[in-house]
């Protein structure tokens, strides 16, 4: 039975485990709260209906002890769920600096992820058990959002910015993954299957999957064929910033800002080279919105940063 329709999803990660318990402690404080008003409600409803004797003088019954436990309690309840989904929270958002790169471009209505290697596959997602890895996400066309139930895991796929996604699966099978975000017409028949492998069956696929070049190379001809290298090669005539060791390092810009050349930033100074401007450099850049696909625009990402030196990786 499809995970979508049985009760309870599968669990293919610790992190899973951790949600599910988080969610059924927070069930359990709630009903523990919410069940006593509900129940004096229904007894003092009981007990003064209309019609039956009752003794209703308005008498001052305090007990100060009682009131102070009642506020100071749940709150110290609440205030250690947070503390405890907030732990969560910066957890599944700070991945493994070693964690497994794999590239993931969205579009109506498909999945297509990509392998450092350069393998590829659409719909289908294969990872090996017990190894971080680090989704990087692009949306070709309108906002998408990866769901894996058997991960408790969503994230939305944006177009215009990189989006992440790291999780370690920690359990063997083909599970379900779906956009979770309506993207059009066919939304529906945006599903397909998330397969987590073990490490030996994962490299044999890696290797009966095969590709021609990985994703660097291919990144590395692109640079070539669009002509990026005339102005960033070591031959060039123009002024433009040398990407030798780019990747990771801060860069100062013209308007006195410095960011770091991430991904992010990468992808900008490609598809919109006029919003941030290295200092020192003419805004001479043209831009390849719509000459590069999301696709495409990832490889030369991902050849920036193999021309990265380990110390400059953050």
């Amino acid at each position: 039975m499809s995970d979508f329709i049985a009760l309870w999803p599968q669990s293919a990660s610790a992190y899973s485990g951790r949600l599910d318990l988080l969610m059924w402690v927070f069930t359990a404080l709630v009903v523990a709260l919410s069940a006593p008003v509900f129940i004096l409600i229904a007894y003092y409803a009981w007990k003064y209906r209309a019609g039956r004797k009752a003794d209703r003088s308005d008498r001052v019954n305090r007990n100060t002890l009682m009131e102070i436990s009642w506020a100071l309690i749940p709150f110290i309840l609440i205030v250690a769920l947070f503390v405890w989904s907030t732990r969560m929270f910066f957890t599944v958002h700070q991945p493994p600096p070693d964690a497994m790169e794999i590239n993931v471009v969205a579009k109506q209505w498909m999945w297509k992820f990509e392998h450092a290697g350069g393998q590829r596959e659409i719909d289908e997602l294969h990872v090996p058990v017990g190894e971080p890895v680090r989704l990087s996400m692009a949306s070709q066309d309108v906002i998408h959002s990866l769901y894996i139930p058997a991960l408790r895991l969503k994230q939305d796929v944006v177009p215009g910015r990189y989006t992440s996604l790291w999780f370690e699966a920690d359990k063997p099978g083909i599970y379900a993954l779906a956009c979770a975000e309506f993207c059009g017409a066919d939304h529906s028949e945006m599903t397909g299957r998330f397969i987590v492998m073990e490490k030996p069956a994962f490299a044999a696929w890696l290797e009966q999957a095969g590709t021609d070049a990985s994703l660097a190379a291919e990144g590395e001809k692109l640079f070539r064929d669009n002509g990026c290298s005339g102005c960033h090669g070591p031959a060039a005539t123009v002024k433009a910033p040398d990407l030798e060791g780019l990747y990771g390092r801060p860069v100062p810009l013209a308007d006195g800002r410095t960011v770091t050349a991430d991904d992010q930033y990468i992808r900008d100074s490609i598809l919109l080279p006029q919003s941030e401007i290295a200092a020192g450099y003419p805004e001479i850049m043209p831009t390849y919105k719509n000459v590069l696909s999301e696709d495409e625009v990832m490889k030369l990402v991902a050849y920036i940063k193999s021309l990265a030196t380990p110390e400059d990786t953050p």
